[in-house]
C-alpha cells in the first residue's frame, strides 16, 4: 500500500509541475508577444509591391509608395493641386494641422470622381495642441470632413507627446483613424518614446533626399516594421537646383531618359522609403508619379549613396 501511495504521490507532483511550466511558457509568450506590439522588435522590414504602387503598414493598411506633400499650398492652389494628382492617379496626400490647408485637401477629396476608399489622406498634429489632442484629432476630422483620416502623425516631439500619442492610439480604437505615426522622431527619441505606447508607429516621416540619406536611421527604422516616409526628396526650398543640377544625378537621369527629379525619388523608393514631393504644377505632379518604369543599377545606387553629406535643411 505505502508503495502505491509513493506512486500516486510522486505522479500528482509531476503533472503539477507540467502545468506550472505551461502556465509559465504562456505568461512568458503573452509578455513577449506584448512588448512586441509596443516596441515593434523583432519585426521584419516592410516591402513595396512595385506592381501595385504600395506598402502593407503594420497596421494592415496598404499606403501609397508615390504621392503629393500640400506644405505650402493654400487655398486653390492646394485644391487643384490634390486634384491634379487625383487625376492623374496619384492616391497619396500629406497635409497637417500646421500647414492650414485640411479644407481644400478635403474638398478636393469630395469633388473628385475617386471613391474614398482608394484615397490616403495623411495629417499631422503640431506639439501645440498636444495639451488637447483629442481636440485636435477631431478638429482634423472636420476640417478634411472626409469620414475618417488613413494615417495621422506627431508632427515632431514635444511636451506632452507621449499623452498625445495615446489619443491616437484612442481613435484608432474608435475607429476615426486607421494607422498613426510620427515625424521627425530619429534614433534616440525612438528607443525613449517606443516603451512608452501600446501600438507600434506604422509610419515615421522624416526629412530624406541624397545629401541627408540618414544611413543608420532609415534601417533602424524598417527593422522595427515600421514604414519610412521622406520628406523634402529634392532637398527644400532653397537647395532644389543644386541637386537636380548635380552632376551624378543629372548624368544618370541622362541614362535613363527621365528627369533629376525622377531619379531622386526613385533612388528613394529602392530604399524602401515613400516619396510625397510637393508641387502646385500639374506637369510636375504627373512627372512625380512616373517612376514605376524605370530601375537604377546597384552602381547608380551607389553613386548616389556617396553624396551624402549629412546636410539637414529642416530645423526639426
Amino acid at each position: 500500500m505505502r508503495k502505491w501511495i509513493l506512486i500516486l504521490t510522486a505522479a500528482l507532483f509531476f503533472a503539477i509541475c507540467m502545468a506550472g511550466c505551461e502556465s509559465g511558457s504562456a505568461e512568458s509568450s503573452k509578455n513577449e508577444n506584448s512588448a512586441g506590439e509596443n516596441s515593434g522588435k523583432g519585426s521584419s522590414a516592410p516591402v513595396f509591391d512595385f506592381e501595385s504602387r504600395t506598402v502593407t503598414l503594420n497596421s494592415g493598411y496598404e499606403m501609397p509608395a508615390a504621392g503629393l506633400g500640400t506644405y505650402a499650398l493654400s487655398d486653390e492652389e492646394c485644391y487643384n493641386s490634390v486634384t491634379a494628382l487625383l487625376e492623374d492617379g496619384g492616391r497619396l496626400i500629406d497635409t497637417a494641422s500646421y500647414y492650414g490647408n485640411e479644407e481644400s485637401v478635403g474638398r478636393a477629396i469630395r469633388d473628385s470622381d475617386v471613391p474614398r476608399k482608394e484615397i490616403f489622406v495623411t495629417t499631422k498634429i503640431y506639439p501645440t495642441e498636444f495639451d488637447d489632442p483629442e481636440g485636435a484629432i477631431e478638429a482634423c476630422l472636420e476640417r478634411l470632413d472626409i469620414g475618417y483620416i488613413d494615417l495621422m502623425l506627431l508632427h515632431h516631439p514635444g511636451d506632452g507627446d507621449v499623452e498625445a500619442y495615446h489619443a491616437l492610439e484612442e481613435a484608432v480604437e474608435d475607429g476615426k483613424v486607421h494607422s498613426i505615426g510620427l515625424s521627425n522622431w530619429y534614433v534616440e527619441e525612438l528607443e525613449e518614446f517606443l516603451p512608452q505606447v501600446n501600438i507600434t508607429p506604422a509610419v515615421v516621416q522624416n526629412e530624406i533626399h541624397p545629401y541627408y540619406q540618414e544611413k543608420d536611421v532609415v534601417p533602424y527604422i524598417q527593422e522595427l516594421g515600421i514604414v519610412v516616409n521622406g520628406y523634402s526628396p529634392f532637398g527644400g526650398r532653397g537647395h532644389t537646383a543644386e541637386l537636380f543640377e548635380d552632376e551624378v544625378i543629372a548624368s544618370i537621369a541622362k541614362a535613363h531618359d527621365v528627369t533629376s527629379a525622377q531619379v531622386i525619388l526613385r533612388w528613394n523608393l529602392q530604399r524602401g522609403v515613400v516619396v510625397n514631393p510637393g508641387s502646385s504644377d500639374p506637369e510636375h505632379i504627373r512627372e512625380n508619379l512616373d517612376i514605376f518604369d524605370f530601375e537604377l543599377t546597384e552602381d547608380e545606387m551607389e553613386k548616389i549613396s556617396t553624396l551624402d553629406r549629412g546636410e539637414k535643411h529642416e530645423w526639426y
